[in-house]
């Protein structure tokens, strides 16, 4: 229990100095957000469905 503890509080402490550290930046960012998240959709779609290479028909893919 003492280490979930520590850890909650050391991630608490990383999280303030991420976010006062870098406020500057993600101020420059936040106009750019709509965008990144728009490139990132094709990206996931090529990692996630590893680019549609493969056609399934369902019973290949479960591999249980």
């Amino acid at each position: 229990m003492r280490t979930k503890i520590a850890l909650v509080v050391f991630l608490a402490i990383a999280g303030y100095f991420l976010v006062t550290e870098h406020s500057a930046h993600l101020a420059l960012a936040i106009p750019y957000l709509p965008w990144l998240l728009l490139l990132a959709c094709p990206l996931m779609h090529l990692f996630m469905h590893h680019g549609h290479s493969e056609r399934d028909t369902g019973s290949q893919h479960n591999h249980h």
